[in-house]
């Protein structure tokens, strides 16, 4: 073999390489039924807070315990245990990234994301609003009601 062909055979074996410790590190969001099926496997879980459910939080007993019930997009629940100080806009929050394990019929968070309501929600809301009152008061507007009448 001439020296050109062992570094390109060196340079697409390590090309492969790379490409395999990507998508390793890539990870995809488990239902909790997904996770239910791999205890113990540290998952990625998109879920929302069931606020129809008690959150057991207690800062002087034990500041770093956490307990609520989550349910995912298919409606299935899970009580979710962290064990580290409550986040603080955990009630606000509109979708959680829960980074844990299912364990002992919970699931065993070790990292929680807050994925919180757009601030543009209530801007889109006030510009219909400002847009409906400048239509209904133009004077084009009425213009063409007084034409109708």
């Amino acid at each position: 073999m001439k020296k050109i062909h062992i570094i390109l055979l060196v340079l697409i074996a390590g090309s492969i390489a790379v490409l395999i410790s990507f998508l390793k590190a890539s990870t995809t969001y488990d239902t909790i039924e997904t996770a239910k099926e791999k205890p113990g496997k540290f998952v990625h879980m998109i879920a929302k807070l069931d606020r129809s459910q008690p959150i057991e939080y207690d800062a002087v007993k034990d500041p770093n315990y956490l307990s609520f019930t989550a349910v995912d997009s298919l409606g299935q629940t899970v009580k979710v245990v962290y064990r580290n100080a409550k986040p603080d806009n955990l009630e606000g929050s509109e979708r959680l990234v829960l980074k844990g394990a299912y364990e002992n019929n919970h699931f065993e968070c070790k990292e929680i994301m807050m994925k919180c309501p757009s601030k543009y929600k209530d801007d889109m809301k006030a510009a219909e609003k400002n847009i409906q009152e400048t239509t209904e008061t133009s004077p084009a507007n009425n213009q063409t009601a007084e034409k109708k009448l």
